[in-house]
């Protein structure tokens, strides 16, 4: 190698064979050699797309820890009064396939005919559009369709939120999840073990079963809510106990006038006066008490 300060000194460069030469064909070069082109997707790139996802997935662990996914109560296909909802990214859908046109009589337009033209385009859009502008504002069909799609979930979720709490308000009804934080606070607060939703909770037997009274609920079909023994079933109360929650006029102005928006039904027509009197004076007595 050359020494000293004279540029016009011829510069050797000594090899040594200590190094060997790279017999490495697949590491690619470096993509900076190539203008316009982008990176090696192996290792370059996957190793970038790895790390984001990491970070994305740690991030959404630590939402989902810090803020859980609402608990209601077990599946009960007998509750009528129930309402439905889906989890927050399918409302758009939710709300889409109650507009007549995609229902109904359209159902396979709305599961399978717009899903399938949405989903057919986004795994066609790579092919479709091939253009090299990056920018939006110059790319107007893309950007076009992109806003309107974001614009149209956000606009069907807020839709369907706002129905459901409609809903809840006219029906006079709690969230699940919501209704249980409440019950677990209070028996927190009563110093009471946390309720246990998975186990039925007990009930008590009927009192004077032999009453004629019990041919009259019968008559009236109570049964067919309230189970043949008046004990309940699914979502529908039992009526063994209920003389510790309400009175006999209580009970006689909900069997006339019936009760949360006609869930539990009137039976003033279907009953005389005398009737119900028998009936609520019968069910006064289904004390826990008593037994």
């Amino acid at each position: 190698m050359a020494h000293g300060h004279n540029s016009n000194e011829k510069v050797v460069y000594v090899g040594d064979s200590r190094v060997k030469k790279s017999n490495h064909p697949n590491i690619p070069p470096d993509y900076t050699a190539f203008p316009g082109k982008s990176e090696a997707f192996i290792p370059n790139f996957l190793l970038k797309e790895w790390m984001v996802g990491c970070v994305v997935l740690v991030g959404f662990l630590a939402w989902t820890i810090a803020e859980p996914a609402p608990l209601g109560y077990p599946a009960d296909p007998t509750n009528a009064a129930f309402v439905p909802m889906p989890d927050w990214y399918f409302l758009f859908l939710y709300q889409f396939l109650k507009y007549p046109y995609v229902s109904q009589d359209y159902i396979l337009l709305g599961t399978l005919g717009v899903p399938g033209v949405l989903f057919g385009g986004l795994l066609l859009a790579p092919f479709l559009d091939t253009g090299k502008e990056r920018r939006f504002y110059r790319r107007p069909i893309a950007s076009s369709l992109m806003f309107l799609s974001l614009i149209a979930c956000v606009y069907l979720t807020v839709v369907s939120w706002d129905h459901y709490q409609h809903t809840l308000e006219a029906n006079g009804q709690i969230p699940e999840h919501i209704e249980r934080e409440e019950k677990a606070r209070e028996a927190a607060e009563a110093g009471k073990e946390r309720p246990n939703y998975t186990k039925p909770a007990p009930v008590a037997s009927l009192v004077d079963a032999d009453d004629p009274a019990m041919d009259i609920a019968k008559q009236a079909q109570c049964v067919s809510c309230h189970a043949a023994d008046l004990k309940g079933q699914g979502s529908v109360p039992p009526l063994t106990g209920v003389g510790d929650i309400l009175s006999k006029e209580e009970i006689a102005e909900v069997i006339t006038n019936g009760r949360n928006n006609g869930a539990m039904p009137a039976f003033k027509d279907s009953l005389s006066s005398e009737e119900i009197d028998q009936l609520a004076t019968w069910l006064s007595k289904q004390k826990t008490a008593a037994e």
